[in-house]
C-alpha cells in the first residue's frame, strides 16, 4: 500500500453544540493527526494561548485556522475581513498551522469583494501558511436561487494559489466533485471530507453516508502523494449523546484512513 503524508484532522466545527476544548479531547482519544480550528463564538477558539495550552496538554498539534467568515462570525474578531485574516495567519504561524481556510466574501461586502483575489494574492505572498479558499454553493430557497458569494461560488474561475474542497459544498452546489478537483489541479491543498445528498441544506454528512465521491477522492490523494491535510468536518448536532457523536467521528476516521491509502501496483 502507499499513503501519503496528508495528515487526518478534526475540524472542531464537528463537535458542535460542544466546545473547542472537546473536540481536542475527541482527538487525541480516538487518535486523529490534530486539529483544524474553527473560529467561532466559543471564547476558546478565539484565545491563541488557550489553543495552545489544549494542544499542549492533549498532544494534539493545530494543523489548521478557520477564519471566522460564516454568516454567526461577523462580529467575530473584529468586523473587518481583513483583520480577520490577518489574525487568522498571526494564529496559525503561532501555533505552526500550516494553512488558514477562507471563504470567498459575501456580496454584500462589496470592497471586500473587490480586492478578495489580489488581497488573497498579496497575504499568500507573505507567509509559508497556505491560504486555502473553499468552494462554496448557490443558497437555494423553493425554486428560486441566490447567488451570495463574490466573486463566485465556484472558486476555480478565480486565480488563487490554493484551494480548499468541501465535499458537503459541492452537493449543495450539486456540481461535478472529480471535475473541480481536476481544476484545482496541484493547487489542492486542503480538504474537508465530508458526504452530502444534494440537498439545498449543507449536510456535512459522515464520509459514506451521502453521495458524494469521497472514497475515490482519497485513493486520488493516495496517487498523487498529495500532502495536505484531510479534515473530518461533519454535523453531529443530531447525535442523542456524546457517546454516539463519537462514534460518528470513528466512523468518519476509520472510512478515512482506509481509503487514504492506494494499492502499488504490481509489475
Amino acid at each position: 500500500m502507499r499513503i501519503p503524508d496528508a495528515k487526518v484532522a478534526l475540524s472542531t466545527a464537528s463537535v458542535y453544540p460542544e466546545s473547542t476544548a472537546t473536540a481536542f479531547e475527541i482527538a487525541a482519544r480516538l487518535g486523529y493527526d490534530g486539529v483544524e480550528v474553527m473560529v467561532w463564538t466559543d471564547p476558546v477558539s478565539q484565545d491563541i494561548e488557550a489553543l495552545r495550552r489544549l494542544s499542549d496538554y492533549h498532544g494534539v498539534p493545530v494543523l489548521a485556522i478557520h477564519a471566522p467568515c460564516l454568516l454567526i462570525t461577523q462580529r467575530v474578531w473584529t468586523t473587518d475581513p481583513w483583520t480577520k485574516l490577518r489574525r487568522a495567519q498571526a494564529a496559525a504561524e503561532k501555533l505552526g498551522a500550516s494553512a488558514v481556510v477562507v471563504h470567498p466574501p459575501f456580496r454584500w461586502q462589496r470592497q471586500y469583494a473587490r480586492d478578495f483575489v489580489t488581497g488573497i494574492w498579496r497575504m499568500a505572498e507573505e507567509t509559508d501558511v497556505r491560504f486555502a479558499v473553499e468552494n462554496m454553493y448557490p443558497w437555494r430557497y423553493k425554486d428560486r436561487e441566490m447567488l451570495a458569494y463574490a466573486p463566485e461560488w465556484d472558486v476555480t474561475k478565480d486565480d488563487y494559489r490554493h484551494f480548499t474542497v468541501d465535499l458537503s459544498h459541492t452537493a449543495t452546489a450539486r456540481t461535478d466533485t472529480m471535475a473541480m478537483v481536476d481544476r484545482m489541479g496541484d493547487r489542492l491543498g486542503h480538504v474537508h471530507l465530508a458526504d452530502g445528498k444534494g440537498s439545498a441544506k449543507d449536510e456535512h454528512l459522515v464520509p459514506g453516508r451521502g453521495d458524494q465521491p469521497c472514497a475515490e477522492l482519497l485513493e486520488r490523494l493516495a496517487r498523487s502523494g498529495f500532502d495536505g491535510h484531510v479534515v473530518i468536518e461533519v454535523n453531529t448536532r443530531r447525535a442523542m449523546s456524546s457517546a454516539e457523536r463519537e462514534a460518528d467521528l470513528a466512523e468518519a476516521l476509520a472510512f478515512t484512513r482506509l481509503h487514504l491509502a492506494s494499492r502499488v501496483s504490481q509489475p
